[in-house]
């Protein structure tokens, strides 16, 4: 977690300027370079052999699919929530929990009836398919998300039913996949996040409204409304790999929110805007294979 009180230094410091707007625009200048900077430096792909895990068996127009549930190491992990969390962040916005996952081609092969059907090949991080081995509801919405993104990614409609096969891991052969280095999210722009107070409102601090939108594919930017600040004095800014936390010393205003993607904390730059009187936040997002 990035350290608040430099993180609050640097709102004074921004203050103190009189051009908040200015040096804010810096800031998103200068990370945005050192990002196209990382991004020519390294490779754009990266090839993995996704380790079997377990089969589903359903059905298309065209006949029989199977699709091969796979691990690999290589694949970054979804955020790290527990199970009763994720149920009030998908209750919230069934779009703001992303699991990664590589969706490998269509590939011919033989049931065991030696006749012909079609497989694929889903990989995702191998701690998480640990993880989803003990519980049937992730494994139900790992089944679910990768069902989805196959009819997406593939343009399929695949049967409601399906089935898990006993005593079989996978179907055919499991190839090598090409996985991005960088990430590419889905979405551009990120509407109601979950957040720790959101389901049970409180009297005390008020929270903020929050604006989150993706400047470029590893820069998220956040816009925080405090019309009852006249500057940074007294914020306090706690930046995570998935959390942003706020809060100020006369307790005016306090969020905790969860943040559906991976945040670079070290690199997260901050100033308020005097004028506006907002605190606007630039963060980094770290590689993430999708």
């Amino acid at each position: 977690m990035a350290d608040s009180k430099l993180l609050v230094t640097e709102l004074n410091e921004a203050e103190a300027m009189g051009a908040e707007t200015a040096r804010f625009e810096e800031l998103l200048l200068q990370a945005s370079k050192e990002l196209q900077q990382a991004q020519t430096s390294q490779t754009e792909s990266t090839q993995i052999q996704p380790q079997p895990g377990f089969c589903i068996k359903t059905s298309s127009s065209q006949g029989k699919v199977f699709i091969n549930i796979c691990h690999s190491a290589s694949i970054p992990p979804p955020a790290d929530v527990t199970e009763d969390e994720l149920l009030q962040i998908l209750e919230e916005d069934q779009a703001a929990f992303r699991i990664p996952m590589s969706l490998g081609g269509p590939h011919a092969e033989l049931d065991a009836k030696g006749q012909g059907c079609t497989a694929y090949d889903v990989a995702v991080n191998s701690d998480f398919y640990r993880r989803m081995q003990n519980s049937d509801f992730l494994r139900e919405l790992v089944i679910t998300v990768a069902r989805e993104g196959l009819e997406d990614k593939y343009s399929l409609q695949l049967n409601p039913e399906w089935r898990i096969l006993k005593n079989r891991a996978f179907l055919g052969s499991i190839s090598q996949q090409n996985i991005r280095s960088k990430q590419r999210p889905r979405i551009q722009e990120l509407g109601n996040l979950y957040t720790a107070n959101s389901l049970r409102p409180e009297k005390g601090p008020e929270k903020p409204h929050l604006n989150l939108w993706l400047e470029t594919p590893d820069l998220l930017l956040a816009e925080m409304d405090l019309p009852k600040l006249d500057g940074a004095l007294g914020l306090s800014l706690e930046i995570g790999e998935n959390h942003l936390v706020m809060g100020d010393h006369q307790q005016l205003y306090h969020l905790d929110t969860y943040i559906p993607l991976r945040i670079n904390s070290e690199e997260s730059k901050a100033a308020f805007h005097r004028k506006r009187r907002q605190l606007m936040v630039a963060m980094p997002l770290l590689s993430v294979a999708f």
